[in-house]
């Protein structure tokens, strides 16, 4: 069979693959819908992907007529087993969604009228700005907040609640949208979803952990200095849970950008936070939460109490040893990092002999002796210098470094 050649004006420049809903841009350039929505909404670029020009607007005006020639060539070729595509269904107007969200207003039409906004979201990316611009998050939080006073005292009470927080975050909200939610009500939206992760099913929680995560993206440390203790306590119970890998890893960031701070060091402290994470690091071989979590133990054993709790954990001080050299340089270093609190701030006799005993020691010299990064290397040798005296004597320092021991 005779190969057809596709005419190049009908190849989308991102994904070089025929157009099915072409649309233009405002620097004049012709795309795929599916791929520029992509370009501009999820991937958060603000330029045109052939000319590399800002972009003046991000309105998406349908290609008309290079779509129809698309769909006549097919239909003319389909001898040749190309098929024609339906024309595309055009996108939500703003008007439709405010007549939507007017509806939802009415008990009896609200649940009908959730999963009618759920579909709208799922069908393209351009259909969730626009939801966005009609009201449609500010609306969807005023169910989330409105739904605090009783769990599960009304049937399909929760399953309200469910269903707006689930578009939510479908929605993928762009930086302002997100910043509004975290301003909104001095506070108020990040207290509903804490009672969400603590009264909510399993769907509903990780869906408030992941929300949280996005919405802490671009946060300000004034929010994040107002986290009150129990969010630290249900995030972590997310955490301890393991609804999923992707809630895990939502946790973990969420805790990340909290804890660079020290006040709330000492609340996931107190939360339990510790325990949890040497406990999922035992189990877990994922490279990215393995890194996500020695960074988290590190931001907070820079705290005193932080550093207690890891020492009264049986096996604290063994698991953080285990996974240097083991998940990456990233890792390495914080697990470094961490002994290197320690050994610097709570080092009792006892500490000091627990690390010998569990072969922290000995890690620590082939850490000196591998290409794992200078400042690794540099904290490993103070670590070593901080107990010389303890350790001079040890059979865990190899021969090769025992004459320049302390090095």
């Amino acid at each position: 069979m005779e190969e057809i050649q596709v005419p190049p004006y009908f190849i989308c420049p991102i994904s070089l693959e025929m157009m099915k809903d072409p649309v233009t841009i405002s620097t004049g350039i012709t795309y795929d819908r599916e791929n520029i929505e992509k370009w501009i909404f999820s991937a958060k670029n603000n330029s045109c992907p052939a000319t590399k020009q800002s972009l003046t607007c991000i309105e998406l005006t349908p290609n008309v007529t290079l779509r129809r020639l698309i769909q006549s060539w097919c239909t003319i070729n389909s001898s040749h087993g190309i098929e024609r595509f339906p024309t595309p269904k055009p996108p939500v107007s703003k008007p439709q969604i405010i007549k939507l969200l007017k509806e939802a207003k009415s008990p009896k039409m609200l649940m009908n009228s959730l999963k009618r906004l759920r579909s709208i979201a799922s069908e393209n990316d351009a259909n969730k700005r626009c939801m966005e611009s009609a009201g449609a998050m500010e609306f969807l939080a005023s169910i989330i907040n409105n739904s605090n006073e009783v769990f599960e005292e009304e049937e399909g009470f929760m399953s309200t609640k469910d269903e707006a927080l689930s578009i939510l975050y479908q929605l993928k909200l762009s930086e302002n949208g997100l910043r509004s939610l975290i301003m909104s009500g001095n506070g108020e939206f990040i207290e509903s979803l804490t009672r969400v992760m603590q009264h909510g099913s399993y769907e509903s929680r990780a869906y408030a952990v992941m929300l949280m995560k996005d919405m802490f993206e671009v946060s300000t440390p004034t929010l994040l200095l107002s986290l009150k203790q129990e969010f630290f306590v249900q995030v972590v119970q997310v955490l301890r849970d393991e609804i999923s890998l992707k809630a895990t890893k939502a946790s973990l960031q969420v805790l990340v950008h909290a804890c660079p701070f020290g006040r709330n060091r000492v609340k996931a402290a107190e939360a339990g936070a510790i325990r949890v994470l040497v406990d999922l690091l035992l189990d877990s071989s994922e490279k990215r939460v393995c890194e996500f979590m020695l960074v988290l133990l590190d931001q907070i054993c820079q705290s005193a109490e932080g550093r207690a709790e890891l020492l009264n954990h049986p096996g604290g001080l063994a698991i953080v040893s285990k996974k240097i050299l083991r998940v990456s340089k990233v890792g390495s270093e914080r697990a470094i990092k961490i002994l290197h609190s320690i050994s610097k701030f709570s080092s009792t006799p006892s500490v000091v002999q627990e690390m010998l005993s569990l072969g922290v020691v000995a890690k620590l010299c082939l850490v000196l002796q591998v290409d794992c990064g200078s400042k690794a290397k540099e904290r490993a040798r103070e670590i070593l210098k901080f107990h010389a005296k303890a350790w001079m004597n040890s059979p865990c320092i190899p021969n090769n470094l025992l004459s320049s021991y302390p090095f």
